[in-house]
């Protein structure tokens, strides 16, 4: 990828960057990978389109260090969990073996797994040797009669964000407008059927499948969840819906914008974390469709999931009413988890901004005011003493911070990619305050955090056992 090239992906026009002096964002600096890298970034990004054969070109590790490291789900083909990998050696950068291994490697994907399509992802050891992965792409295309998808996202050419940036280029230059949709397989009588897409939605933990259902309910037609539990075909077909909801705009700010620079598609940022973001990402699309009956079958359904919500919810908002929770999370998630802990009447102290954009930033001030606690430092020491210095009763953070946390006798509630849990929609909030009640009344804490029998005064200390 050419410097100009990344230039141009850093200047987002519909970025909050760009609306006061300061224009783009941050230019890589070393380090910057810290956290993930550029093809960290681009391979999460398009890895849950589960049809496809996902080929990491370079050595090993790059693949096998990081494989499969988000908890997306699919409803259907699995060949997306399976890791591909060119297997670049010290021989085959000094002989230039890249861009024949690669072509090797995607003949040996299409006839092994007969993908939808191939994703080639870059890495710092190609880029750096100069193999042509579209010009490798582009030949195997013609020879396979399958869809070859150059992703060039080398490391070293920033951090994560910019990876989410380079897969979001890449499916808007090679993938979508490429097909047509079908028919709807069925149509509800009475009911205006609308197209619509999901962007920046991964899936994690199968929380899309909380909201599907809904969307059908309303005569809302997902033409794409991109990528969560999303097919190769489903992505080409993109160009066709007639509104677009951002899920996580710090990933996928450009596709929506180009969609309605290319296509006229209106869109809008959301969340489906809590009760209150729920309601309002559907009703924005009530709105942005300008359809007054489904607005009317919108309230409808808000106020039948709201009330049921809220008779789910009553034994357990009596046991979390007025808990302090601290979160470390970053993205969007920054934001709309504290919206999700409100709606539980939980008092949110603190929460991280590692990876978090202005806008977040800018949402976070509206639910908890301008004076609002943001952590960017990822110090796990220092979110043990911010946990103290708040006066936090429990902590919702990313999995690299279980075992401080629990070490330090803390409540602990993991929210990061890699779980199995869906907490997105009006079920998600109820499995959400479920746990959250498990993990902050635990009967272990009063245990661990007791005076052991042995210490007690008077008592002698237990004998220690000798190998």
């Amino acid at each position: 990828m050419k410097p100009e090239d990344i230039a141009a992906l850093l200047n987002e026009p519909a970025c909050a960057h760009n609306k006061e002096s300061k224009s783009g964002c941050a230019k890589p600096a070393p380090g910057a990978t810290q956290g993930g890298c550029c093809f960290d970034g681009a391979r999460n990004a398009l890895l849950p389109i589960a049809d496809v054969a996902h080929i990491v070109h370079g050595p090993i590790g790059c693949a096998g260090s990081s494989w499969d490291n988000r908890g997306t789900r699919s409803s259907g083909p699995d060949i997306f969990r399976t890791g591909m990998t060119t297997d670049l050696t010290d021989m085959d950068v000094i002989m230039g073996h890249g861009e024949k291994r690669l072509y090797q490697s995607i003949k040996q994907a299409v006839e092994t797994y007969k993908p939808a399509a191939v994703f080639v992802y870059n890495t710092c050891v190609p880029a750096l040797q100069g193999d042509d992965i579209e010009a490798v792409a582009k030949r195997a295309q013609q020879k396979f009669g399958v869809a070859v998808i150059p992703v060039d996202c080398a490391g070293f050419y920033g951090n994560k964000n910019l990876g989410n940036r380079v897969a979001g280029d890449a499916a808007t230059r090679y993938i979508i407008g490429t097909r047509e949709p079908e028919a709807p397989a069925y149509e509800i009588p009475g009911v205006t059927r609308h197209d619509v897409n999901l962007v920046g939605e991964w899936n994690v933990g199968g929380e899309f499948w909380n909201v599907s259902p809904l969307f059908d309910e309303l005569g809302l037609r997902v033409l794409c969840s991109f990528s969560g539990d999303s097919r190769f075909a489903e992505v080409q077909t993109m160009h066709r819906a007639q509104a677009n909801m951002v899920v996580c705009s710090k990933a996928m700010l450009a596709v929506a914008r180009k969609l309605e620079q290319d296509y006229q598609i209106p869109w809008f940022e959301g969340s489906f974390y809590g009760m209150r973001d729920t309601s309002e990402a559907f009703r924005n699309f009530a709105r942005l469709l300008n359809d007054p009956d489904l607005t009317e079958r919108v309230e409808k359904l808000i106020a039948r999931e709201e009330a049921r919500v809220e008779a789910a919810l009553a034994p357990l908002r009596d046991k979390l009413r007025g808990k302090r929770v601290l979160i470390f999370t970053g993205g969007y998630k920054s934001w709309s988890v504290v919206s999700a802990m409100q709606d539980l009447g939980m008092i949110v102290v603190a929460t991280g901004t590692e990876k978090s954009t202005e806008e977040d930033k800018a949402r976070i001030r509206e639910l908890m005011g301008d004076d609002a606690r943001m952590i960017s430092d990822n110090d796990q020491l220092a979110l043990i003493d911010v946990f103290h210095d708040t006066k936090a009763e429990i902590l919702i953070a990313g999995d690299r911070y279980i075992y401080p946390t629990l070490k330090s006798r803390i409540p602990f509630l993991d929210i990061d990619h890699v779980r199995r849990i869906g907490y997105a929609g009006y079920d998600g909030l109820i499995e959400l305050a479920r746990n959250l009640d498990h993990a902050a009344h635990s009967p272990v804490w009063a245990q661990v955090r007791s005076e052991p029998a042995w210490a007690t005064a008077g008592a002698r200390p237990r004998p220690r056992a000798v190998a």
